[in-house]
């Protein structure tokens, strides 16, 4: 699906997305990564969703985001609260949801100027 610009383009903005990557300010990707407004997308050493750990949200805590948007893949699935333990320590909120959703979801809050991060996995 092809998205509108807007006037967020100075940053970091899903301007496209499938079942097999996103596009960032229409550059693709087709592995996991981690997108913030604000910073270049970074690889996230992600191969699966069971591949998770503890140190895959450690990653994202030392970046302190308001909220983590979870994209889970082709469809929606719920990370074990363990694993989120060094984010919601700090309270950090972290919402899972399929790749597509949380896509339209960060780039309504990062519209929003909130301090969000997408943390999209896609299989290897």
């Amino acid at each position: 699906m092809k998205l509108h610009n807007t006037v967020t383009q100075q940053y970091q903005t899903v301007t496209a997305y499938d079942e097999n990557g996103v596009e960032i300010n229409l550059l693709p990707f087709n592995y996991s990564l981690i997108v913030l407004p604000e910073i270049a997308p970074a690889p996230w050493p992600v191969n699966s969703f069971d591949a998770l750990t503890v140190e895959h949200f450690e990653q994202i805590n030392a970046i302190t985001p308001d909220v983590v948007i979870l994209g889970t893949g082709t469809r929606q699935r719920f990370v074990h609260p363990r694993l989120t333990a060094p984010l919601t320590a700090r309270r950090i909120g972290v919402e899972c949801m399929d790749n597509q959703a949380a896509c339209r979801t960060y780039n309504i809050l990062m519209a929003e100027g909130r301090k969000v991060a997408l943390a999209l996995i896609f299989d290897a």
